[in-house]
């Protein structure tokens, strides 16, 4: 990174921080206003950023994996990413004083008289909640810190050891990312209903992520494309590749989607069909239909024209508006367990993400200016551009 790109990422860093820290405290005043309110928006907006840190971990380490042209502009990128994780930690403290708001697992008297609630009160329940947070953000930090110290390490050497450690960790890792993981979708939004359950629905949250760390990806190479290290291995094929990942992810999160509404669907159980029922009543129908047509038809027609996917500013475009609708489906994932009648926005809904997201990219750019931008000395990287275009 030259120093007119660290002085501009290094002011960068000061802007998120600020917007970011003055929306934590127009978030926490609204919290003294409204109090569950502020805590379904603050869940809703830590969500989101975690699941882009979570994403990030889980494509550097499939690049770690496979290799591929895509992922040596962007792995420092999706590094950067996960390296939040230490902070998303610290981050996710205040939703433990909030639990009794957010879940009804957390509230004694309807626990009391739910028969389901009270079933699983050994589990779900304040304390081991906390617990399985920590240890498994403890869990995901300590594996991302070890393939981030390997692939620093490999830039100041020429020997591929430090290589093979990384993808070794990357292995299990992917493993245990996908295990942890549905876990923790259960208590972060599926524990927000009372009697719903699906199979299905730890692999939407995941494969969302990742699409969301795709997304990322491509928004942050256009960003730094004029960077000399990046301009000298970003090509055609690059995008090219970015964007038949993007179309891959798109139609599973799909086809994940849709199968599990048309299974719950056909089963006409009523303890599954509330979780629809109140997430198309009202407004919300809206949100479901913009997100059908941003997040599938209109990104799934465009990218199967070739040329897009070969230019980037319609794929960046295209990227950015993908990244909006993770936005979107997030917060048509866990708002309505707050407002069943219908949608309901609050100014919280918008400062709990903001100040989230300029907390989270004032650490970003502080992890990204820490090493090269582009992999120095990786063995992948003498195959890697043998037949790119130009």
């Amino acid at each position: 990174m030259n120093e007119h790109t660290h002085n501009r990422v290094s002011r960068f860093q000061m802007i998120s921080l600020v917007i970011g820290l003055i929306a934590v405290v127009a978030s926490v005043f609204g919290a003294f206003t409204n109090t569950k309110q502020f805590f379904f928006s603050y869940l809703f907006g830590f969500l989101f950023w975690l699941g882009l840190s979570m994403g990030c971990f889980a494509v550097s380490m499939l690049h770690q994996l496979t290799g591929g042209r895509w992922g040596w502009p962007s792995r420092r990128f999706l590094e950067a990413g996960f390296m939040v994780l230490p902070l998303m930690l610290i981050l996710f403290i205040p939703i433990f004083f909030g639990l009794h708001y957010l879940y009804p697992w957390a509230r004694p008297e309807e626990v009391s008289t739910e028969k389901v609630l009270f079933a699983r009160r050994a589990y779900e329940n304040g304390l081991w909640y906390i617990v399985r947070q920590v240890a498994f953000l403890l869990v995901l930090i300590g594996l991302a810190t070890r393939i981030r110290v390997w692939s620093v390490r490999q830039d100041a050497t020429t020997d591929a050891l430090p290589t093979r450690r990384a993808r070794f960790i990357s292995g299990p890792g992917l493993v245990i990312y996908a295990l942890l993981g549905t876990f923790a979708s259960i208590d972060w939004i599926m524990s927000l209903e009372s009697h719903w359950y699906s199979t299905m629905f730890g692999v939407i949250v995941l494969i969302g992520q990742i699409l969301t760390a795709f997304c990322f990806s491509v928004i942050m190479v256009s960003v730094f494309k004029d960077e000399p290290s990046i301009r000298a291995t970003l090509t055609k094929t690059q995008y090219h590749q970015l964007g038949n990942l993007l179309l891959a992810f798109v139609l599973f999160w799909t086809y994940i989607s849709f199968g599990e509404f048309l299974i719950i669907y056909s089963g006409d159980l009523p303890h599954e069909l509330e979780w629809y029922l109140h997430r198309i009543a009202g407004d919300w129908k809206v949100v479901l239909i913009t997100v059908a047509a941003f997040h599938f038809f209109i990104p799934f027609f465009l990218l199967l024209f070739r040329a897009l996917k070969k230019h980037a500013t319609p794929l960046t475009t295209l990227a950015v508006v993908l990244f909006i609708m993770r936005i979107v489906h997030t917060y048509w994932l866990v708002m309505p367990a707050f407002h069943r009648d219908g949608l309901q926005v609050s100014w919280m809904d918008f400062t709990a993400p903001l100040g989230i997201g300029g907390l989270w990219f004032a650490f970003f750019l502080s992890r990204l200016k820490s090493a090269p931008l582009v992999p120095r000395n990786d063995p992948g990287l003498q195959f890697a551009f043998v037949y790119a275009e130009s």
